[in-house]
């Protein structure tokens, strides 16, 4: 596993293709030079070509959609997920005893606890014996495990970009205990309807949408329990952290406002240690110091932005910037494919985002 595919297309099946991250997945894998689409499964499209479905494929993407039991799936090497959770976890033993690998984008792999999976998602887990070989994918910090993983968990669109917000103080923390009060971390973030996924419900209507603002989840929310699962793991300490998501009223696009107290790391220049952290990283964009990033400057890219602020000496304030169907969702499971079959990691990924 983890061999270079250089002479030969990576056969690949999705599994859900006509939800919003089904197209995103399409519309990158169809531009990727070292991919050929096996197979596109939807219950519902059965026997409809793709491009019917999506204009916006015309031309490039050929396929019909088939009913999973006549996908042959197991003949593929990668098979993504774009489904609702629990679909990928039903089918994960017999594509892994087929030699393929499973990339889920939805959450039936990101949280190592099985009871803790079942109290959030309301089901109990269908291959729990799985939950510690499947590796949290997020390429910053998880490559070396990418490389030969059977199965990778894409993170949640939201908790990309705090993770990616909070990394580099979580290596500091690992380097200088006491850096960070890991006790009151806010993450204030909101998120375009694309979010909620491809579906009819009253909330999601344009009349309820439009000119509105409103925060969900308050109480608690699936994504807060895979962010400290990740944050423990790299800070190497307990983590509180109040997570409130917002919808906003847009399309696409995640904006995360981080607020984080500081310690001993008061007297830290953290511009540089941001910049240190992700100097060599492709998809990861740290801005000058005091910049104010837009979510229109990574739409329809597999870029996050991140833009760090010091209002009180004790206070960091970061602002990070994703599309949520890519680096949240499709693009970062692409990301982790090349990584995972030997491809440079920004193959069909160099995409400029879109302006206006």
């Amino acid at each position: 596993m983890g061999a270079s595919r250089s002479n030969e297309k990576i056969r690949v099946g999705i599994v859900g293709g006509t939800g919003y991250t089904g197209v995103e997945l399409l519309r990158l894998l169809a531009q990727h030079p070292a991919v050929q689409i096996a197979a596109i499964t939807s219950r519902g499209e059965a026997g409809g070509a793709v491009d019917r479905l999506f204009p916006s494929l015309r031309g490039h993407v050929s396929l019909a959609f088939v009913e999973p039991s006549a996908a042959h799936l197991e003949r593929c090497d990668v098979v993504f997920f774009a489904t609702p959770h629990g679909v990928a976890m039903s089918q994960a033993r017999e594509l892994l005893a087929s030699g393929v690998r499973v990339i889920d984008l939805a959450a039936d792999f990101r949280l190592r606890d099985a009871a803790e999976f079942e109290r959030w998602y309301k089901m109990p887990h269908a291959c729990p014996e799985l939950l510690e070989q499947a590796v949290y994918g997020l390429p910053e910090t998880a490559r070396a495990s990418i490389r030969d993983a059977r199965v990778i968990a894409i993170p949640g669109c939201y908790p990309t970009s705090v993770l990616l917000g909070l990394l580099p103080l979580a290596r500091l923390e690992r380097e200088r205990p006491g850096a960070i009060d890991w006790e009151a971390i806010i993450a204030d973030c909101k998120s375009g309807v694309s979010g909620a996924g491809r579906k009819a419900e009253l909330n999601l209507l344009a009349a309820e949408v439009a000119d509105n603002f409103h925060a969900y989840g308050v109480a608690g929310h699936r994504h807060h329990p895979e962010i400290e699962q990740q944050l423990r793991a790299a800070a190497g300490r307990p983590v509180a952290l109040t997570f409130v998501p917002h919808l906003v009223p847009m399309v696409r696009g995640i904006f995360s406002t981080l607020y984080v107290r500081l310690a001993s790391a008061a007297n830290e220049d953290l511009q540089a240690v941001y910049e240190r952290f992700y100097r060599d990283e492709p998809f990861v964009d740290v801005l000058p110091a005091g910049s104010c990033p837009d979510t229109r400057s990574v739409r329809g890219s597999n870029m996050a932005r991140i833009a760090l602020h010091r209002p009180a000496r004790n206070l960091a304030v970061l602002l990070v910037v994703e599309d949520n169907l890519v680096k949240g969702a499709a693009g970062q499971a692409v990301q982790a494919m090349n990584i995972a079959f030997g491809r440079p990691e920004t193959e069909g990924l160099s995409q400029i985002a879109l302006l206006p």
